[in-house]
């Protein structure tokens, strides 16, 4: 699946991923290839993004996730490299 992190400063990770952890608002949601259409506000945490065997891991405030079509957006109020 194709994953965007995107912050008011820059886009922080753009490319294919096997899997993503995102803080929502009210809990972690785990986001898998072909996951069905979804939407969700972003809390405060942290987010992971799994491609091949490495792992990003990025400091999250505020924003939303969607999911459409094996397409995972984060736009995120704060974005940082952790």
């Amino acid at each position: 699946m194709h994953v965007t992190v995107i912050s008011p400063e820059r886009a922080v990770f753009d490319g294919e991923a096997d899997a993503v952890v995102a803080p929502a608002f009210d809990g972690l949601v785990g986001i898998l290839p072909r996951h069905a259409p979804f939407l969700t506000l972003l809390g405060a945490g942290v987010l992971r993004v799994r491609h091949g065997g490495a792992t990003d891991v990025f400091r999250v405030t505020g924003g939303f996730l969607q999911v459409v079509a094996n397409r995972v957006r984060v736009v995120a109020d704060r974005a940082e490299s952790s």
